[in-house]
């Protein structure tokens, strides 16, 4: 659906007026048809060996237009080499920023965009670091307010329109702000999520939690967290054991690591590998990297 110049400057303006840190108010959308989810473990990555080798891809940036899609946001694409020679459906890797790095990339100044590269993957692609096992489209789009659930998972659907998206692979990951964004998608759209795992790191989630129960989930944190505690108010700690504990209990056991002595940032040693073997060993084992780890579970 598109919306005319004059409608979309007006949305533009209302979400504009909003105070500092007040969120604009979610947009009211039609339901989508309901998709039962059930995830399997698939450490084989059975149906990712036919995808070429990616040996290096480009970083695509793609800001709002006044005559955009109603539900994209701006964004930034990882294409990976070898993408346009051939027709196989790609992992989606969707990251979602935190709270230092919103921003409208149809507004001013120019270059608010470009705030979604300073962390997680989009900066691991950015600076040459990016080496999954398998190839994966990255998406970062950017947002001026909060992670909605009805926006995030109206954006997945516009990917994969616009995108060869394997949708049985589709994962999500955030920090902060946009780890609160993995746990209230999946908790709000539950089995009709597109997630086949999530990784959300120092982000508050949800009550209640029946909803979580359909996909893996691994929540990473800073034990000495002072911005999103780890131990309170539904962090990490008590999301995991408390969903680890509902009746009916998940599919998938969810995981936790800690990292002692780290405070909000425990985002940069969780998504560049630098943070194995420095969690506390009460918790889960940091043996393995997300990416991998993600991989091993598609939707059936």
């Amino acid at each position: 659906m598109k919306v005319g110049p004059l409608l979309f400057s007006v949305l533009f303006l209302v979400a504009c007026s909003q105070s500092d840190g007040e969120s604009p108010p979610e947009i009211e959308l039609p339901p989508t048809e309901e998709v039962e989810k059930s995830v399997l473990f698939d450490p084989e990555f059975s149906d990712l060996h036919n995808l070429p080798a990616d040996q290096g891809g480009e970083h695509r940036s793609y800001p709002l237009t006044l005559d955009s899609d109603f539900r994209r946001l701006g964004y930034f694409a990882y294409i990976p080499g070898g993408y346009d020679d051939n027709e196989y459906e790609y992992p989606l890797l969707l990251f979602l920023h935190g709270s230092g790095q919103k921003g409208n990339s149809l507004g001013f100044p120019p270059g608010q965009l470009d705030r979604v590269l300073e962390h997680g993957p989009p900066k691991l692609i950015e600076s040459g670091d990016w080496n999954p096992p398998f190839p994966f489209l990255v998406v970062s789009p950017q947002t001026e307010g909060d992670w909605f659930p009805d926006t995030v998972h109206r954006f997945i659907e516009f990917l994969i329109e616009e995108y060869r998206v394997n949708t049985k692979r589709i994962y999500l990951t955030g920090l902060s702000m946009g780890g609160r964004g993995c746990w209230f998608y999946e908790g709000t759209k539950g089995s009709e999520s597109y997630a086949a795992a999530l990784v959300p790191i120092c982000g508050r989630g949800p009550t209640p939690k029946e909803n979580l129960i359909h996909a893996p989930i691994w929540a990473f944190h800073g034990e000495e967290d002072n911005v999103v505690p780890a131990f309170e108010n539904n962090g990490s700690v008590q999301m995991v054991t408390q969903l680890n504990a509902n009746d009916p209990r998940p599919k998938f056991d969810a995981k936790l690591t800690l990292f002692p002595n780290v405070g909000h940032d425990s985002w940069e040693r969780t998504y560049d590998d630098s943070g194995m073997g420095t969690e506390n060993s009460e918790y889960d084992a940091f043996d393995i990297s997300i990416y991998d780890w993600m991989l091993q579970y598609r939707i059936e």
